[in-house]
């Protein structure tokens, strides 16, 4: 199957491929969870990252996720603190 239009993010049916595509990688934001200080590094950037709130959320669960499986329990803590960070603050906005 050849790749899906531009834009779409789809994978083609009947491919092989099972994972969505990045059609805008200038967009992606890194996540780095390889040491606590990668993962410190990584909260900081998205609560300064000009995206939306559940955007925000989506990549701090991805990152804590991923850490998860790799049984980096101080590094899930980290990104769990950085989503609670940035649901105060969320909260906080909708105050005013």
């Amino acid at each position: 199957m050849p790749d899906p239009k531009t834009g779409t993010g789809k994978k083609p049916k009947g491919s092989g491929r099972r994972l969505y595509t990045d059609e805008n990688p200038k967009d992606t934001v890194r996540i780095s969870f390889a040491k606590p200080a990668d993962a410190r590094a990584t909260v900081a950037k998205v609560m300064k990252i000009k995206k939306p709130f559940a955007r925000k959320i989506q990549i701090l669960t991805v990152g804590e996720q991923r850490a998860k499986v790799m049984g980096k329990t101080e590094v899930v803590n980290i990104f769990k603190r950085g989503k609670e960070r940035i649901r105060r603050q969320n909260a906080r906005k909708k105050k005013k």
